[in-house]
This record gives structure tokens, C-alpha cells and sequence, in this order.
């Protein structure tokens, strides 16, 4: 390994330690918490050697980035996550590339997203993705008209994708009391929606990332989105 080359095996020991001391310490299982490595703009070798640790479920944030790794690795034991902000005219590339999407935000784009799903796959896994902290700089639902866009949602019966859950972006340069107040926001309004729906599968709770993840975890994530702290700084986009 190169000076300038990450412990890529080394971060997800570390990264994995600290999640289970986080969920021990709340008294959660850690077995609930997915970690997903996020790979945007990250060489296909680096996703290689964290496969090689044993890490198989990757997040990636564009469709030009991710659909080179998908040319290039084939592994049945692989989970790719889109947590990008996806525009409607994109939304035939999921289905079949991607298992999860984590920023669903308008009931087009899951019309769409339902339409492009070939019979023979199955449903694509969905959050919505709530702008919790309404910050006029993120996508995202409004946190007050979430529940409402659920139950549209439901109305629409569309069998190409199954919703599971909420997804948020933690506010930039927030103190840690910020952060924690945002994640538990984002819970309570999970477990209100659920409360409401017929079925126990709206669990999920994408929040957390390499400088908030134990924070997230202490407060019911089920996914943290980790990428910085794993595969070190983010290069520049390519153009």
C-alpha cells in the first residue's frame, strides 16, 4: 500500500467497531445497522479492496460515476444504494442497476421509477428523502407534509417499488446537539408515519455520515452512509 493510499480494510474494521460500541451503548442490536461505503468518485479498486474486507453494500451518488463500477464488478453478494438526487428523466436507469434508492421526493419520479421496473425484477427498495431541517440549500420533503405525501403515495399502487423508509442529510458545520435534534426529528417522524400504515416494513433510517455517524446511530439509524472516513478524501468529480 502506497503512503498515499487508504487503509481501505483497516477504516471498515474501525468504522465497524465504532457503529457496534454506538449501538451497544443504545441498546441496540448492532446486527440492524447497515453500513453502506459510499464510492462516488472513488477508483473501481478501491471498491474491490473493500469488498476484499468484506464490505459488499456501496452507496453511490451519480449514475455516470456508478454505472463504471457496475460494468466493471459482478457480484451477486453486491447491494449498490442511489443516494443521489435523481432527476425524473433518469429514474429507467434504477431499476436493474440499483436495489435502493434513498431520495425519493415527488410522486412523478415514483411513477416513473414504478414504470421502468421489468416485470421479472423485483420491487425497488425506496425512502423519501425529508429536508428535516428545512434548509433551502438541500432536497427534500418538508418534514410537515411527509406523512401526507405518504399516504398519496400508497394511493398511487404502484408495484414497481416498495417504500421502507425516511432518508435525511445532516445540516453542514452543525454543532453535534444540532445534529442529534435533527436524527431524533427524523425518528419520531418514522414511527409516526409506521404507526399509521398497515404494515411493519417502514423501518428504515438513513441518517449519518462520517463525522455524524455515532450520533445517528444513537438515535435509531438503520444505514449510515459513510464514505470519507473509509476511502479518504473525495477526489473532484470527473468532468
Amino acid at each position: 500500500m502506497s503512503e498515499s493510499s487508504p487503509d481501505i480494510s483497516g477504516n471498515i474494521k474501525r468504522i465497524t467497531e465504532r457503529v457496534r460500541q454506538a449501538a451497544v451503548a443504545a441498546g441496540r442490536d448492532p446486527g440492524e445497522i447497515r453500513l453502506i461505503a459510499v464510492s462516488k468518485y472513488m477508483p473501481v479498486e478501491y471498491v474491490r479492496q473493500a469488498m476484499r474486507a468484506g464490505q459488499y453494500i456501496f452507496g453511490e451518488n451519480t449514475l455516470q460515476d456508478a454505472r463504471v463500477k457496475l460494468a466493471a464488478i459482478s457480484d451477486t453478494r453486491l447491494e449498490w444504494h442511489f443516494i443521489g438526487h435523481l432527476q425524473t428523466n433518469k429514474a429507467k436507469l434504477i431499476p436493474g442497476n440499483f436495489h435502493w434508492l434513498h431520495t425519493l421526493d415527488s410522486l412523478k419520479l415514483a411513477r416513473k421509477l414504478s414504470d421502468a421496473r421489468d416485470g421479472t425484477q423485483q420491487p425497488l427498495q425506496v425512502l423519501l428523502q425529508v429536508n428535516i431541517a428545512n434548509d433551502p440549500h438541500k432536497y427534500g420533503l418538508p418534514p410537515e407534509s411527509t406523512a401526507r405525501f405518504v399516504a398519496d403515495l400508497l394511493q398511487q399502487e404502484l408495484p414497481g417499488i416498495r417504500l421502507r423508509g425516511l432518508m435525511t442529510i445532516g445540516r453542514e458545520r452543525a454543532a453535534a446537539g444540532e445534529r442529534r435534534r435533527d436524527f431524533t426529528a427524523l425518528r419520531q417522524l418514522r414511527d409516526e408515519i409506521a404507526a399509521s400504515l398497515p404494515v411493519d416494513s417502514f423501518s428504515e433510517l438513513s441518517m449519518g455520515m462520517s463525522d455524524d455517524f455515532e450520533i445517528a446511530v444513537a438515535e435509531g439509524a438503520t444505514m449510515n452512509r459513510v464514505g470519507s472516513s473509509i476511502f479518504g478524501p473525495r477526489p473532484e468529480a470527473p468532468r
